[in-house]
């Protein structure tokens, strides 16, 4: 796997984050479902590599960062993993579609969270506002107080993508796996990132060029790299 620092790819602020979003899925026609597709995938083969679990709870909310803790959830199900979701509520239309191809598929879901050798927290991303509550809390509760590894996607659940600013509660990761590129909140806070990875979600050059950056391509040895904070 590439090894980069933090310095050699540039962070998006959560508002830039938003805008790549728009470009993909309005100009580009890149939706969310492929999207999700690529992160998802991407999410199931770190688990493995860095992890080797034999079990997974996977706990998903209800945005489009649930959708990709179920696609790695289909991924790792294929591979022999004996997979566990938990959803914090009620999904949106393109996570639900996800979660219908695991019912389908026979998946376990469960009400509440259960031992395994590896936690996901796919529960909140860049979209958070404020602290976490309800459902989504209590997850995040019980996941910092479990002992297995937790892997989050995209951004521990409870940071603020933005600041930096760890919220109460704040999943503590033991490796976080971001997309696209580094949100700027990330640097700023690694003792609840852990191990920073980098995946790709196929985001093209020039949507970035929108915002002035000029990116070297960080995936030309694999979709998933290793960043050093």
């Amino acid at each position: 796997m590439t090894i980069l620092a933090v310095g050699d790819v540039p962070a998006l602020t959560t508002d830039q984050m938003r805008e790549v979003d728009r470009i993909m899925i309005e100009d580009l026609g890149i939706d969310l479902l492929r999207m999700m597709e690529n992160a998802g995938r991407n999410l199931a083969w770190l688990s493995r590599q860095r992890f080797s679990p034999d079990s997974v709870t996977v706990l998903a909310g209800s945005g489009g960062n649930g959708g990709g803790g179920l696609v790695a959830a289909r991924h790792l199900i294929n591979r022999g993993v004996a997979v566990t979701v938990v959803l914090a509520g009620d999904l949106g239309e393109v996570p639900a579609e996800q979660a219908g191809m695991l019912r389908q598929m026979g998946a376990r879901f469960e009400d509440d969270p259960v031992d395994a050798d590896l936690v996901i927290d796919a529960l909140i991303g860049y979209s958070l506002s404020g602290d976490p509550h309800g459902r989504p809390g209590e997850l995040i509760e019980w996941a910092n107080h479990q002992p297995s590894p937790v892997l989050a996607l995209d951004v521990p659940s409870g940071l603020d993508t933005a600041t930096g600013l760890i919220g109460d509660p704040c999943v503590r990761a033991t490796a976080t796996m971001t997309l696209a590129l580094p949100k700027v909140g990330l640097e700023f806070a690694p003792t609840v990132v852990g191990e920073l990875y980098l995946a790709d979600i196929s985001v093209p050059g020039s949507v970035y060029q929108a915002f002035g950056i000029q990116l070297v391509d960080p995936f030309g040895e694999g979709s998933v790299v290793s960043i050093t904070l």
